[in-house]
């Protein structure tokens, strides 16, 4: 057949459907030196965080879209810049799930199911409410962190362990101390 014979249709194969190759919850089989067990444990572990982690991202751009207040800019560009290093966790978490051969949980939908922070109201808080909120939802993060990290330890999967303890757990700790020095009560210093 030549070039000038052949039918090329630049027309999109569009509504398809595809059967699901790998389910959530499984993980297939690479040579990590690793047991199926610990893989298996690390990436339940991981949806969990990746799950909140999502979330968190989430309440961080629509409190630094919400900010209000005297201090409206420098925790209008703060909120951006944890919002960022959050959605570096989150490709990152996803990212280690899939390396292990998992199933990375992606849809918010799917997220919503999982996650253990509580959805936050659908209008704007006061200042204060919204970084406490923040603050909630990264001890959340951080006691499922440090628990993950410590049992993941045992199971001898130290790149996962890694991943908790020096982005997670470091990130998290990190953002928290910003945030919770906010909310100090600094007395008025009169002249």
């Amino acid at each position: 057949m030549t070039i000038s014979s052949q039918h090329v249709s630049s027309q999109p194969r569009l509504h398809q459907k595809g059967a699901i190759i790998q389910e959530f919850g499984t993980v297939k089989q690479f040579p990590l030196g690793l047991s199926y067990e610990a893989r298996m444990y690390s990436c339940q572990r991981l949806n969990k965080v990746l799950a909140d982690t999502q979330i968190l991202y989430g309440l961080y751009k629509k409190h630094h879209w919400l900010m209000r207040g005297a201090t409206f800019y420098q925790l209008h560009l703060v909120l951006d810049k944890h919002a960022g290093e959050q959605l570096e966790l989150v490709d990152t978490l996803a990212e280690r799930v899939q390396t292990l051969g998992g199933v990375a949980v992606g849809d918010p939908r799917h997220v919503a199911e999982i996650t253990s922070i509580p959805r936050p109201p659908d209008g704007v808080e006061e200042v204060p409410a919204m970084l406490s909120r923040l603050l909630e939802a990264h001890e959340t993060i951080l006691i499922e962190a440090h628990d993950a990290a410590a049992r993941i330890a045992e199971l001898g999967d130290d790149g996962t362990n890694d991943l908790l303890v020096s982005q997670v757990i470091r990130t998290g700790e990190l953002q928290a101390w910003f945030l919770a020095e906010h909310l100090v009560d600094t007395p008025l210093v009169r002249a």
